[in-house]
């Protein structure tokens, strides 16, 4: 089953990954390029539409990013936004022009014509979208027409008469146009006539087939760290080749109380993997930290140390090809440059991160996913909610929410409150609302009293944090009643804890994690 497609070609706007999620929201598969993307891939592509994002360039800059204008010519269906329409008409031959007053923000637009593009709205409907630009189209090409006009953009939105050829000036990606999705909807079925036929049960059919292909008769070899992304290509890969999967979990000695053990009991009983492999290499992670204190010096030893255990694992298995890795779409996005508007932001672990001596190739199953997709996908694997749902975790684990040097006896009292912290947050009905929950072992004593014995001990940070990506984040204003609970339940049952302090500080200026 081939899925039908939308392209979008990015020319470097913030909500680029926006266009795509939605339109996948609407069930058809949409995948970004860059505006450059060449005609002939465009073509073996075989998109059902195409879509020009929005992009911090103005058409009338000097070396402005340019599309192929023969996309116009290959018959698919064109939607430009924002900055795709301005060069719709700047190559169509309309006319842009620096616009007397920018428009960015909440603004209201009048619908002139409610076919097609913005079929089910009513003939000079006032609707709400959200605008963000400083240019304005002044005159449209030849054989378009205005569809759509606000106060500061007499041309809104347009169409050619004839062919297939729309633009808006707004954004109707985001959640502050909200008739947004209704507008992409008519674009990708009532134009484009494309079908909803992306979904994660003909996902994993396709992939299933996709895996057995490129890996043939050899074996893969996975690292199943418990988190959500390696569970789930764990799992996707155990569905599709079963016996030539060998996943190894190695045990850091840094993991949440009680997660070595879960972790065997999903895929070694539920799941039923026929090569899981587990390694307790906590030993030598805690003596390779010892007497370490900074954190990115705790990172690299911690790094290194999972790949020299992760390859002595890997040389006892025989016919080894292919590692698996988590990789995600918005991580491929992120490390691809695009030689335009979308510099390269950063090179993510899971990209180009294999290490080159393992001479192994790569399988990457769910880099066209994003991270809701991937839950998705876990569900219908059969996966636990407890695993699908389970919070971020950093790579290093507790390694770096212990400030300073780690210590067998400092990860157990860590692991005690930050298991209390997640159960009352799981009592309060709050685990799925929030980003992040988890405790912070602090290197500073303070004096206490317990019964009528003075106490010197240790300080515990509590971080809770609400979050969309975790690219940003703000703190969690839990109730007085909550944090009361966590404070009394640490201070009462974790020894070697006396204070507890609640962190109030978001995503900038602060990280979430401490370290």
């Amino acid at each position: 089953m081939k899925f039908d497609r939308i392209l979008i070609l990015d020319f470097g706007s913030q909500y680029t990954q926006l266009i795509a999620r939605r339109i996948r929201e609407l069930g058809v598969y949409s995948e970004i390029q860059p505006f450059n993307f060449p005609v002939e891939k465009i073509k073996e592509f075989g998109p059902r539409g195409i879509i020009l994002s929005g992009g911090p360039s103005s058409v009338l800059d000097e070396g402005a990013p340019v599309v192929d204008r023969s996309i116009f010519d290959l018959g698919i269906p064109v939607l430009g936004i924002c900055y795709g329409m301005q060069l719709i008409t700047r190559l169509l031959g309309g006319e842009v022009e620096y616009s007397p007053a920018r428009e960015y923000g909440k603004s209201e637009m009048i619908i002139l014509s409610n076919e097609d593009l913005f079929s089910g709205f009513s003939l000079n409907e006032r609707i709400t979208v959200w605008m963000s630009h400083s240019d304005r189209i002044k005159s449209v090409p030849e054989g378009f027409e205005v569809i759509a006009k606000s106060e500061n953009s007499p041309v809104a939105a347009f169409r050619h008469r004839e062919r297939k050829i729309f633009g808006v000036q707004f954004h109707p990606e985001v959640v502050h146009t909200p008739r947004g999705k209704e507008i992409l909807s008519n674009f990708v079925f009532k134009i484009c006539g494309a079908e909803a036929n992306w979904n994660m049960s003909s996902f994993i059919e396709e992939e299933s087939k996709r895996i057995r292909e490129t890996v043939g008769k050899s074996n893969v070899i996975l690292a199943l760290s418990g988190g959500v992304d390696s569970s789930v290509v764990a799992a996707l890969l155990n569905r599709s080749i079963g016996s030539q999967l060998y996943a190894v979990f190695v045990n850091n000695g840094l993991l949440r109380k009680g997660e070595p053990e879960q972790v065997i009991e999903t895929f070694e009983n539920r799941m039923k993997l026929k090569n899981f492999i587990y390694v307790d290499a906590s030993e030598e992670f805690l003596d390779a930290l010892r007497g370490v204190v900074d954190p990115e010096e705790k990172r690299k030893i911690i790094g290194r140390k999972f790949i020299e255990v992760f390859e002595r694992e890997a040389k006892k298995i025989e016919n080894v090809e292919f590692l698996a890795q988590g990789t995600l779409y918005p991580d491929v996005i992120e490390s691809v440059s695009f030689k335009g508007p979308s510099a390269k932001i950063k090179s993510h672990h899971n990209v180009g991160g294999l290490p080159e001596k393992m001479n192994l190739k790569l399988i990457e199953p769910l880099r066209e996913l994003f991270k809701d997709e991937v839950r998705k996908l876990g569900l219908e694997l059969g996966l636990p909610e407890e695993i699908i749902y389970r919070h971020p975790f950093p790579g290093p684990g507790l390694a770096i929410r212990i400030i300073g040097e780690v210590t067998e006896e400092d990860l157990n009292i860590l692991r005690e409150a930050d298991d209390i912290v997640t159960e009352e947050i799981k009592a309060a009905g709050l685990y799925r609302k929030v980003w992040q929950a988890f405790a912070v072992l602090l290197p500073v004593r303070s004096v206490g009293v317990m019964g009528d014995e003075r106490t010197y001990e240790r300080v515990a940070a509590i971080r809770v944090v609400e979050s969309k990506d975790g690219m940003t984040a703000d703190w969690s204003k839990l109730s007085y009643d909550l944090l009361e609970r966590i404070s009394n339940r640490i201070v009462n049952t974790v020894k070697g804890i006396n204070r507890v302090v609640y962190d109030i500080t978001s995503k900038p200026p602060s990280t979430i994690e401490w370290e």
